[in-house]
């Protein structure tokens, strides 16, 4: 990958400038592992291209899904363990949402059991400073050090909890539990959305721990190189298997399987609600396929389409305009497909279609998280609006 000066370099991965893009960076991941704020340190070769790769497929799901993030490209094989990012300021802490009691809170908290479900997902900030440890800081504590705004500390709780959601179901479409994710926040230094917080650095298997089957002795993170009590060829030996287990469970998130949206409007009168239907559907990327039909007019019309589509449709959800129950009816018991009653508001019936399809499909689980996530959003800033204006203001 075509790349200028070296600009900075951490303990696993160096920065570069990105020749005639200002606005964008290098990042090449090396082969070392630390641990301890780096009292541990080791080199497992082709650890570096494992991790580019890792961290490369995370990314391109939560791109996907629409959260904000810096990575442009790159960390596959002919990549050289590098990946290009949108230059951002860092801000100096470390985000980890918890879904379940491990690490470091389980020894903060001596009555909290080892292995106990969080509900709902704690989120913790540590400030980033190796030689005290990256204490533990409160949000308080952030906004009073002017290290972050209360709007910034607000969004990176709500982004890092999203983010958390989408590769915890990831991780459980392959039987895998996600126990906590440690990430980090920047903000954009240039470009068009200038100054927009986004996750930055990296996500690969040193920043999270993920237990199969729930089962903590089956564990495949960076954990099994903090427990080695001898580092030894074998012990890194069993390190690298992990992170190569995990590259390749990774490889799979990014994808997104492939569903069909069914609209049939029930009868020529109720057309016109297509339409918006169909943009609903838009924003969360579901494609769909339109008709017009009548359960009580064109009742084998009906069962044709749909044995129609779904001899050309896998993954199929059907939804019907119509102002009775005739036509969802009738299709509930001609389909094994879910059927979905479109009549109202068609914001909440693309919803509806989404939680469906997305049970099956992280990037659609996650776009749906965003839309909700969204939609709360509006709603608060809507009140904050009107706690603006003055009671009387209506007043002449």
């Amino acid at each position: 990958m075509n790349k200028g000066i070296e600009i900075a370099r951490g303990k696993t991965k160096v920065l570069y400038e990105y020749p005639g893009h200002p606005d964008l960076l290098v990042v090449a991941q090396t082969d070392g592992i630390s641990a301890g704020d780096g009292a541990r340190k080791d080199e497992i070769p082709g650890k570096g291209r494992l991790a580019a790769q890792t961290n490369a497929r995370v990314f391109r799901l939560l791109n996907l899904c629409g959260l904000p993030t810096a990575f442009v490209n790159g960390g596959e094989d002919d990549d050289d363990n590098e990946t290009v990012v949108r230059r951002a300021q860092m801000i100096p802490l470390e985000v980890v949402v918890r879904g379940v009691a491990a690490g470091s809170l389980v020894r903060r908290n001596p009555g909290l059991q080892r292995g106990a479900l969080l509900l709902p997902r704690m989120v913790e900030f540590f400030l980033k400073d190796d030689t005290r440890h990256d204490p533990l800081i409160t949000p308080d504590a952030i906004i009073a050090q002017n290290i972050a705004s209360p709007a910034e500390v607000a969004a990176m709780t709500e982004i890092a909890r999203l983010n958390f959601e989408i590769l915890a179901h990831a991780w459980r479409k392959r039987d895998v539990l996600l126990v906590d994710v440690k990430i980090e926040f920047g903000r954009l230094i240039g470009g068009e959305h200038k100054g927009q917080l986004v996750i930055a650095d990296v996500i690969d298997n040193d920043s999270w721990r993920i237990w199969p089957q729930g089962r903590e002795e089956l564990m495949l993170d960076k954990q099994i190189y903090r427990n080695l009590e001898t580092v030894d060829e074998a012990g890194l030996a069993r390190v690298k298997a992990a992170y190569e287990q995990v590259a390749e469970m990774v490889g799979s998130f990014p994808v997104m399987r492939p569903g069909m949206v069914a609209i049939v409007a029930d009868g020529p009168e109720r057309a016109e609600r297509i339409a918006p239907l169909n943009g609903a559907l838009a924003q969360f990327g579901l494609p769909a396929v339109r008709h017009v039909a009548s359960a009580t007019k064109t009742p084998a019309y009906v069962l044709q389409l749909v044995q129609q589509l779904e001899a050309t449709f896998a993954r199929l959800v059907y939804v019907t305009l119509g102002e009775g129950e005739a036509l969802s009816s009738m299709l509930e018991f001609a389909t094994t497909a879910p059927v979905i009653d479109g009549t109202g508001d068609p914001t909440a019936a693309a919803l509806r279609v989404a939680k469906t399809l997305g049970l099956e499909d992280t990037i659609l689980f996650g776009r749906t998280l965003l839309v909700q996530a969204n939609a709360r959003s509006g709603v608060l800033q809507a009140d904050a609006a009107m706690q603006q204006v003055p009671p009387n203001a209506h007043l002449g």
